[in-house]
């Protein structure tokens, strides 16, 4: 009896110090490699998301300042060169963001600028040049001692509105973010104000 309970007590005594050691190898021992994180997501991965800009070279050939329009998908953040119900040009762009909504409706050109800068939506510059305060709107922030406003530049400029709306270049993130004008590429900037002039129809909305 003596001896059977001497067993019973070293089989119990051997079964904790196997389970002890078990769990030290687990916590002090090799553990398993962690999931590597996914990278930080560039911003032009989010641009290629967006077809580029494509042209039917033959309806190219045909259009002309005076026989173009432009149709402007917010769902679809697209906007078409056309020629009555042919489009020309396909590409794609930016439109405001939420509070800056672009505006919809039937607009038309008023005004074309290569070179055209903001007058609201900049950077205060020091004297030498050096931004010191980026992304700023002249209607709201004060420019530090020193600075002046420069606005951000906006080529290709076709202005839709009087309050200074229009499509020019500009990032295209894959969603709307601008505050309120229509950005596109830079070759679909170019493209849709040579052939388009001042009193070019621009409808904006949902297509």
């Amino acid at each position: 009896m003596r001896a059977t309970f001497h067993i019973l007590i070293c089989s119990i005594l051997l079964s904790v110090l196997t389970s002890s050691l078990d769990a030290q190898f687990h916590l002090f021992g090799p553990r398993k490699p962690k999931p590597t994180p996914q990278p930080v997501r560039k911003a032009s991965e989010f641009i290629s998301r967006q077809a580029p800009t494509k042209v039917n070279q033959s309806l190219l050939k045909q259009a002309t300042p005076d026989n173009t329009r432009i149709v402007v998908s917010i769902p679809k953040q697209r906007a078409y060169l056309m020629i009555d119900d042919k489009i020309v040009a396909d590409g794609p762009i930016s439109s405001g963001r939420r509070g800056h909504e672009s505006p919809t409706g039937h607009l038309h050109v008023l005004e074309k600028d290569p070179n055209h800068h903001s007058n609201l939506y900049g950077d205060f510059v020091d004297g030498s040049g050096r931004t010191v305060r980026g992304g700023v709107s002249a209607r709201i922030d004060s420019a530090p001692s020193g600075t002046h406003f420069a606005g951000a530049p906006m080529r290709w400029f076709l202005r839709l509105t009087e309050e200074g709306v229009g499509m020019h270049v500009g990032i295209l993130p894959g969603y709307p973010a601008s505050h309120g004008c229509i950005r596109q590429s830079a070759d679909g900037a170019k493209l849709f104000y040579d052939y388009t002039k001042v009193g070019t129809t621009v409808d904006v909305g949902d297509y």
